[in-house]
């Protein structure tokens, strides 16, 4: 009959008739346990289904070598390849990875951070969620001196690191470069005005409009959970307004493309009559016809980054980090906003 009682150091010491310090040392492969002794210790774990507790030993050692990941959704290219980039850096440095989402809910986030605590997670890598209004829930974090590494989404935080592009920038130069192919009634599409990401992108568009001397009209900014079904519902409602947008600025490329589809079916032609820019450059926007003009958000290198500065904060809690690392993007245009116009 097969026995679901854990095996000890002290089972495998009563079998061999030796003490349980010797097959603690000949499991460590100390150098003063003799070959033979160590082939015997080893044999019989491997036959008696002896398993190592890691967790113990780290725990008895005041770490996990285990890093915490919270972030809005997995549900997108964009941050499925900061994880992988996250776990190219953690795995080449003996890092498991917790990784938990919080759905776009402060709520819910504040449940992950508590559950990565009491996981006892050595450190933290975040990207907040939309409605995340203020930061007490990582006090307990912070208290214990675990740091933080803040990504894309971020906040101001004392003591924590932020990865991140320039926003603002970008913004900036997507809808500088619509105005650039004539177009003056420009459309923005943002996601939740707390999160840095869309306000910065917002302030650029708002921005540039000025510095054209174009007119803001507040109708024309759009404020939805960036989503494919929310850009379908968008340009439902572009195609009702009068006069109609001739630009479109959108935060993401999921919404860019679903509103490139919908008006096309209705007959409205990209970018002749409505020009698009998206942002992230996920690989859909070189699917949809005519391809998305978009952003380029350096994803694996965010991902590798935030883990490589964790991991060093760890190694060295003194070292000296920077609050904000920017990372380079730049825009890539296509024909979903080439109307050739100066």
């Amino acid at each position: 009959m097969k026995s679901n009682k854990e095996v000890t150091i002290y089972d495998l010491a009563k079998a061999l008739n030796i003490s349980p310090s010797t097959v603690s040392r000949g499991l460590k492969n100390h150098p003063h346990i003799k070959k033979e002794t160590k082939k015997k210790i080893l044999t019989t774990a491997r036959e008696m289904g002896y398993q190592h507790n890691q967790f113990a030993s780290n725990l008895r050692q005041k770490h996990t070598n285990t890093i915490g990941v919270v972030v809005p959704k997995l549900n997108s290219y964009f941050m499925a390849t900061v994880i992988a980039g996250i776990e190219k850096i953690t795995s080449q440095n003996g890092y498991g990875l917790i990784i938990s989402q919080s759905q776009e809910s402060w709520k819910k986030e504040i449940s992950c951070i508590s559950t990565l605590f009491n996981s006892r997670v050595d450190g933290l890598l975040v990207s907040l969620s939309f409605d995340t209004k203020n930061m007490d829930h990582f006090n307990i974090i912070l208290n214990k001196d675990i740091p933080i590494v803040f990504f894309d989404r971020v906040a101001d935080c004392y003591g924590c690191m932020n990865i991140i592009i320039d926003n603002y920038k970008a913004g900036y130069e997507a809808t500088s470069h619509l105005i650039e192919q004539g177009c003056k009634r420009i459309a923005h599409l943002g996601g939740n005005l707390l999160r840095n990401v869309y306000s910065e992108r917002f302030r650029g568009y708002r921005q540039a409009l000025d510095d054209n001397k174009i007119e803001f009209d507040q109708k024309l900014v759009v404020i939805s959970d960036m989503s494919a079904q929310s850009g379908k519902e968008i340009a439902k409602k572009i195609l009702k307004i009068v006069p109609r947008p001739d630009g479109i600025f959108a935060s993401n490329d999921a919404s860019a493309v679903a509103i490139i589809v919908e008006l096309e079916k209705a007959g409205v032609k990209i970018p002749d009559e409505i020009a698009v820019v998206g942002f992230n450059n996920e690989p859909i926007s070189q699917v949809v016809q005519p391809n998305l003009s978009t952003v380029n958000y350096p994803a694996m290198e965010i991902g590798e980054i935030a883990a490589t500065s964790l991991i060093n904060k760890l190694k060295n809690s003194q070292s000296d980090n920077l609050s904000t690392i920017v990372l380079k993007h730049n825009l890539i245009i296509r024909n979903s906003s080439m109307k050739g116009k100066k």
